[in-house]
């Protein structure tokens, strides 16, 4: 791997997780957008709580094991001095 692959991939992963909370980019991976599912069911229902919960719950369950991915990478590629 080159020299600054190393040094970029702390920004590169944090921002990969970034647009992963911050856009519908879950929706080009087959599920659809989450939140606009979770506003669905508050319009339907009149109870916001359960399902934007349900809505954070899963994008923790996403964005948990992509940022653990990260950090064993970066470990991996760590140069010991």
């Amino acid at each position: 791997m080159p020299q600054a692959t190393r040094n970029i991939l702390p920004a590169l992963g944090n921002e990969f997780i970034a647009l992963l909370k911050d856009s519908s980019l879950v929706s080009v991976i087959a599920i659809s957008e989450l939140l606009r599912r979770g506003m669905i069911v508050y319009s339907r229902t009149y109870d916001a709580w359960t399902p934007l919960l349900g809505v954070a719950l899963i994008y923790l369950c996403i964005t948990i094991p992509l940022s653990r991915a990260v950090q064993y990478i970066e470990k991996r590629w760590e140069i010991h001095d």
